[in-house]
Parts: structure tokens; C-alpha cells; sequence
């Protein structure tokens, strides 16, 4: 079955604007051929298994790392171009900040390297989490200093926040309190989310939209709305021990035997079958589906794939090109004999 793009969605603006994009590292392509649109205003979770390429496209939006191919744009800008910048801030799940700097001394970085920096915003955040302003960086607990990273975060007032799961490390009463704080300045603000993570129950209660990648490439986008309604979970009787010819007829994400049923994940293409039982799956379901089958065809929903980029000159002020070569963030780490570790 081709891959498969639906109609209709939104028509811009758009935070983020991918068209073919690309990224190689020495081991091989962590990014290809990646083409897709956030809308503006989405809270749109960024998912895929270890390796899939997920941390290199917040990296390229971030500035982090240069595209191999293809372009990516920022609130309208091109992703290169300098004038990107204040457009966007960047949380990675390390967090990085001065361990010997106070909370206050923090807040204070960001003002002087932030020209549309809001004191006011950064400041409340912290004081809401009782988290004292003297306190240094490094004596601060998990909760508080993601609390700090947020601040800098929001205080930036970014149209696009970038998430590299931020909150992995966080307890399940501090993963909480952290999501309701950035569901509720991500409302208030307008401002577009896009965070990767691994807790797919985060995602469902959070998100709105969806990138799902594997292998590098683009698995499934759109609005959860339109991505989850597309699916159907079907169960009938395999009488062989395999599932029937039938199914065929539609685009099948997943198929599995269990006795003398199967149970199968499919995006109908027309009337399914009378003696077979039928329903809607949930966000979870689709994702693991997808995740456990990423060879199954894509879907690109809404206007999610435009046209590859024709070659440009670079950008007048761009950053210069990535020839560093860099270390592929999304491979798993290894030892000296090259032995994957946790």
C-alpha cells in the first residue's frame, strides 16, 4: 500500500516548515527526506523509538546542527538564518545551566542575552514553585531546576518551544506539576510546543498534533483528531491460523494471531467486512501500532508535504555549514568494543 495523505487541514501560518530535509552523520542518515507543517498554535508531540531521529530535528530547528539536504523553516525563516533565534527557545533533557549561579543570577542572564526578555514572566514562574531566588543552580532538586529551565524557557517569550524530553528525569508528582505549568503558558501565550517523549499517556493528555518518525523518516502528521479517526481496530475469526485475504483490500498497519482471531489495525478504503467486529482505536494503540510496524505506509495529514525545495544560495547572515560532523545524537551509546549500553 502507497503511503497516504489526507485532505483539508489547516492553511498557516506555519511555526515549523520542513521540506525534504536531511541530516548525516558518519554512521549513515539519522534524518531523510522529511517533509512536513506545524501549524501555529499546536502542542504537538514529537514521537519514535531510540535512534529514529527525533533529537536531530529539534537539533536542526535549534540550530544546533546544519541540514545535509533540504530546508527547514522557523516561524517563516529560514532555520539557518540568525534572525531565527529569537523566534525559539531550546530545552534539551539535560537542561544545561551554570550549577554555581543562583536562581536570581540566572534570571538575570537571560535579560541580558534575551532583547524581548519578560523579568516579569521568568520571575513569577519560579516564585510560583517556592523555589528560592538565592539558591544556587546545583543545590536545587529535579522539579526546581526544570522549573528555572522553564523560566528561561517562557521568559524568552519564543513563539516555537522546543522540547527534547525535558521532563524525563522528573518524579511523577514534579512530571506533573511541570505539565500543567507548560499547558497553561503555552495557552495563555499562543505559543507553539513542540516536545519530544517517550510516555505516550503524557502525549494523549497534552498534545494536539503529531510527528511520528522511525527510521528517519516521517511515519505519521496531523492533528490527533483527523490521525486517530483514520484507524480502525478489527477483530474476526482466522480459521487457518492467519488473517484473511480480505484485509488486504485495506491499508494494514498491524496484524496479529492470536488462536482463531486475529486482531489487525487498518485504515479502511472502503466497507469493511459485516462479520467482522469493529472500533475506534485510541491515540496510545495507533502509536504503538505504528512504532512496532514502522514499515506500514505513512500518513501525511492535511497539507503536511510540501513540495521538495529547488537548490538556493545560502542565506544572506546564515550560520555557516555543519562540516564538524558530529556525533549522531540519536544512536544508542556504545562501549569501547562497541557493544550497545542502556
Amino acid at each position: 500500500m502507497a503511503d497516504t495523505e489526507l485532505p483539508g487541514g489547516p492553511v498557516g501560518p506555519w511555526a515549523l516548515d520542513a521540506r525534504g530535509l536531511g541530516k548525516r552523520y558518519r554512521r549513515g542518515w539519522a534524518l531523510r527526506d522529511c517533509s512536513f507543517r506545524l501549524p501555529a498554535g499546536r502542542i504537538c508531540g514529537l514521537v519514535g523509538p531510540n535512534g529514529a531521529g527525533k533529537t536531530t530535528l529539534l537539533r536542526i530547528a535549534a540550530q544546533q546542527v546544519a541540514a545535509t539536504e533540504g530546508r527547514l523553516d522557523v516561524c517563516g525563516v529560514p532555520a539557518t538564518d540568525s534572525a531565527a533565534l529569537p523566534r525559539f527557545a531550546y530545552l534539551g533533557q539535560d537542561k544545561p545551566l551554570f550549577k554555581r549561579f543562583t536562581v536570581a543570577q540566572t534570571l538575570r542572564m537571560g535579560l541580558e542575552l534575551n532583547p524581548l526578555w519578560d523579568a516579569a514572566e521568568a520571575e513569577r514562574i519560579v516564585r510560583a514553585g517556592d523555589v528560592p531566588l538565592d539558591a544556587r543552580i546545583g543545590s536545587l532538586s529535579g522539579g526546581q531546576h526544570t522549573r528555572v529551565a522553564f523560566a528561561l524557557a517562557f521568559g524568552k517569550r519564543p513563539e516555537l518551544l522546543l522540547l527534547d524530553e525535558p521532563m524525563a528525569d522528573l518524579d511523577p508528582v514534579a512530571r506533573d506539576e511541570m505539565g500543567a505549568l507548560l499547558m497553561a503558558e503555552a495557552a495563555e501565550r499562543g505559543t507553539t510546543v513542540l516536545m519530544s517523549s517517550h510516555l505516550l499517556t503524557e502525549l494523549e493528555d497534552m498534545c494536539d498534533h503529531l510527528l511520528v518518525v522511525a527510521g528517519g523518516r516521517l511515519r505519521l502528521a496531523g492533528d490527533v483528531d483527523t490521525l486517530v479517526p483514520a484507524h480502525t481496530l478489527v477483530t474476526g475469526l482466522a480459521p487457518d491460523g492467519r488473517a484473511p485475504k480480505a484485509l488486504d483490500a485495506h491499508t494494514v498497519i498491524e496484524t496479529q494471531v492470536q488462536g482463531r482471531q486475529f486482531h489487525a489495525l487498518v485504515r479502511p478504503t472502503g466497507a469493511l467486512r459485516d462479520d467482522w467486529e469493529t472500533a475506534e482505536p485510541s491515540l496510545e494503540e495507533v502509536l504503538l501500532a505504528h512504532l512496532r510496524a514502522p514499515d506500514a505506509p505513512a500518513l501525511l495529514s492535511g497539507a503536511s508535504e510540501p513540495e521538495a525545495p529547488e537548490p538556493e544560495a545560502p542565506e544572506p547572515g546564515a550560520s555557516e555549514p555543519d562540516t564538524s560532523d558530529p556525533e549522531d545524537p540519536d544512536a544508542p551509546h556504545r562501549d569501547a568494543e562497541g557493544n550497545p549500553t542502556a
